[in-house]
């Protein structure tokens, strides 16, 4: 599904990803953690098209199309979905309108047909309903007024009204108490734990991947992957930290 081969990208003429390479394919889901300033969150905004973030080298195809070929739309549309660290907020637009709005736009560019406001209407009760989020939420304007924990949750409903074949989620965990956090990871299993979509998860701690398991994990330092096994790394990286991986040659444990 997802192949990036010797990625490097440079921000303001600073080098940040320096020869990362990852297959993610679909049916699987990926972890990827590391320090501060490792490079975690500029691959998320490198994949997802995030201007500024300057590819210099390597390549990343999505469902063997070139991925850096497509604007950022075209990636939405083509079945990427980017949840972010601090969702943004929108006044003056509601949840609904800018997701049904989100979601007619990705069908057009799809050639499919667009959903009128009943159909919506029932999409969008059904996926509140997993993240446990009152509709009455969904007509307030994008995110504003909202707690952490609620604007994770409508980030998470956004990705399930537009079902895409790859989320890529940077710290979705952030902010999350402990009832939010199972929420929110049993969101991400009903939806995206299938065998046509793959998920790939930044988090610098544990907790989220007791409830979302992942296949793989990944340790990412200096801009690449150092160090790549199974759920019993993010249990390692937990009890011993990062001294151990960091500066080493690349591992498959």
């Amino acid at each position: 599904m997802l192949t990036i081969d010797q990625l490097t990208n440079e921000i303001d003429g600073k080098a940040i990803l320096k020869g990362l390479s990852l297959q993610i394919n679909a049916g699987e889901i990926h972890a990827i953690m590391g320090p501060n300033g490792a490079g975690k969150s500029t691959l998320a905004y490198t994949l997802g098209g995030r201007p500024h973030y300057e590819v210099t080298g390597g390549t990343a195809t999505f469902d063997g199309a070139d991925l850096f070929d497509m604007d950022p739309h075209e990636r939405a549309a083509a079945g990427l979905f980017l949840g972010f660290q601090y969702p943004v907020e929108i006044p003056g637009v509601s949840n609904l309108q800018f997701l049904r709005e989100s979601l007619n736009s990705q069908r057009r560019a799809r050639g499919e047909k667009e959903l009128n406001g009943g159909e919506f209407i029932k999409l969008a009760k059904e996926k509140a309903g997993l993240l446990g989020l009152d509709m009455e939420m969904l007509k307030r304007p994008v995110n504003v007024g909202f707690s952490g924990g609620e604007k994770k949750r409508a980030e998470m409903v956004q990705m399930g009204i537009l079902d895409p074949k790859l989320a890529i989620l940077d710290e979705t965990d952030s902010g999350l108490d402990i009832d939010a956090l199972k929420i929110v990871g049993a969101g991400i299993n009903a939806i995206m734990r299938k065998s046509d979509k793959a998920v790939l998860l930044i988090t610098h701690y544990q907790r989220l991947l007791d409830y979302v398991k992942p296949d793989f994990v990944h340790v990412l330092a200096a801009g690449r992957i150092v160090k790549s096994g199974g759920p019993e790394l993010a249990l390692e990286l937990e009890r011993e930290g990062y001294a151990e991986v960091l500066g080493a040659e690349v591992v498959t444990a």
